[in-house]
């Protein structure tokens, strides 16, 4: 079974609209491709205890990694470390391998001629002080660092909310850890494409083909209009190696091949190229 993931988004401007969520996005996709199952995607505000509450509804289905991301800086809105610390009812304080990485990054600006002089003003401290028992993550793009803590076999990580410093300490820090945890398990996906068929009526079809094929999950995306069906369908599955899983979608894609062909439609491999 896959190692089970959850991912918390924090961010007003996820709420109102004027952020698309790109993080949730690349997350998801980079941590299946590693193996681990993301079973859900939560948003939520720049607000303590909205921040505080989902993680801890997070904990009690006891996944194995909760990712935040977004509300590590240094404003008065970046509250997500107070939220995990308010979850986990645990104090926050200043971490000094948090705060010599936030040193080093303003004197590496000092030397760049970025600013006049190496200051750590309390907005910059607050992004070394984090939840007793934290540990930091190096941040190789930005200042703030990333943040880790284990709490009864889940592992917590919080990321920065802008994208180059969240994927950056992901790669870094992140994706070894996942990789370790999966173990062997890799993901494969591929697609086909089907027309002159109606999702309503492939729907049966699906449900057959995965029944007789239970380690394949496949999904349609509708690509048309109604009248003129034209349907991606998703075919993923979670193997040891490549050739487990090219045998598992094989079976699987010739079966469903053979019902919708049976069924009036046609089916294709590649995408249908638009016509201008």
């Amino acid at each position: 079974m896959s190692q089970q993931m959850e991912i918390i988004c924090v961010g007003n401007e996820l709420l109102i609209g004027k952020t698309l969520n790109t993080n949730a996005h690349w997350l998801a996709k980079r941590a299946t491709s590693l193996g681990i199952m993301v079973k859900r995607i939560t948003v939520v505000g720049d607000e303590v205890n909205e921040i505080a509450n989902v993680i801890r509804e997070s904990l009690q289905r006891k996944p194995r990694f909760i990712i935040t991301t977004g509300g590590l800086g240094p404003t008065f809105d970046d509250k997500t470390l107070e939220g995990i610390a308010k979850a986990l009812n645990r104090k926050l304080e200043v971490n000094e391998e948090a705060l010599k990485m936030v040193r080093e990054k303003y004197e590496a600006y000092f030397k760049e001629g970025k600013m006049e002089k190496v200051e750590l003003t309390p907005p910059r401290v607050k992004m070394a002080t984090l939840p007793e028992g934290a540990e930091s993550l190096h941040n190789p793009v930005g200042t703030a660092p990333g943040v880790t803590i284990e709490i009864d076999g889940t592992v917590l990580i919080a990321l920065p909310g802008v994208p180059p410093e969240m994927e950056a300490i992901f790669e870094e820090s992140v994706a070894p850890l996942l990789r370790k945890e999966a173990g062997e398990a890799m993901f494969f996906e591929t697609s086909m494409y089907a027309d002159g068929i109606m999702e309503s009526a492939l729907a049966p079809l699906i449900d057959q083909v995965m029944h007789y094929n239970p380690y394949v999950y496949i999904k349609s995306h509708p690509r048309g209009e109604e009248r003129k069906p034209y349907i991606e369908l998703h075919f993923s599955t979670t193997a040891k190696d490549s050739k487990t899983a090219k045998a598992r979608l094989g079976k699987a894609i010739i079966r469903l091949s053979e019902l919708v062909q049976e069924n009036g439609g046609n089916v294709m491999f590649q995408k249908r190229k638009q016509l201008s």
